[in-house]
């Protein structure tokens, strides 16, 4: 995969903080992809054009959305700042001809994460979460669950993104709901064991 003519395009996409973040990303997603055994390539890949679609503009960001064929729950339409997520996985398709499924969907879901996610799916995730770049309070105990474990920190990011939009009463994603049920089913039936 090319990812260096990925990396050219997306870079005219995007503020210089916002392409050094999804560099970020990239470097950081090699690097789990390494240690839990997912694909190098697609997860610098998906890394690199995660946030493909975040700096633009709605209207926009629609259109993808439609030529994708993708259709918005209502959830999805009321909720703009999950729209670079789901834009971004119509724009590798439909502006960069890119048909890998899996780096599709990880990067729809590198925001809300979702019950069944792949290994890919969870390597973005807490890459965008863990990235050199990340400075909010609890990032490093982030950084040494994921260490240890990276389904137990897939869902200590999903508890930690509903407990602040609990907090702030913002609707959560039922994708992130659904994850995080799932994931903490299996921690618990693990626990049993």
């Amino acid at each position: 995969m090319a990812v260096k003519l990925y990396e050219d395009i997306i870079s005219q996409r995007m503020k210089a903080p916002r392409f050094k973040h999804s560099k970020n990303v990239a470097k950081e997603a090699v690097r789990l992809a390494k240690k839990y055994g997912a694909d190098v390539e697609k997860a610098e890949l998906a890394g690199i054009l995660h946030d493909a679609t975040k700096e633009t503009g709605e209207k926009e960001q629609m259109e993808l959305i439609a030529k994708a064929g993708i259709v918005l729950t209502e959830m999805e339409r009321e909720s703009p700042k999950l729209w670079h997520a789901i834009s971004g996985s119509a724009f590798v398709q439909v502006v960069l001809g890119i048909d890998d499924q899996e780096v599709i969907d990880a990067i729809r879901y590198h925001t809300t994460g979702r019950a069944g996610m792949t290994l890919l799916d969870k390597v973005i995730f807490i890459a965008d979460f863990i990235s050199a770049d990340r400075d909010y309070e609890g990032v490093d105990r982030m950084r040494k669950i994921t260490e240890k474990n990276l389904d137990d920190a897939v869902l200590e990011g999903m508890s930690f993104t509903i407990a602040d939009l609990a907090q702030r009463k913002i609707t959560i994603a039922p994708d992130t709901m659904a994850g995080y049920n799932e994931l903490a089913a299996i921690r618990a039936r693990a626990k049993k064991s």
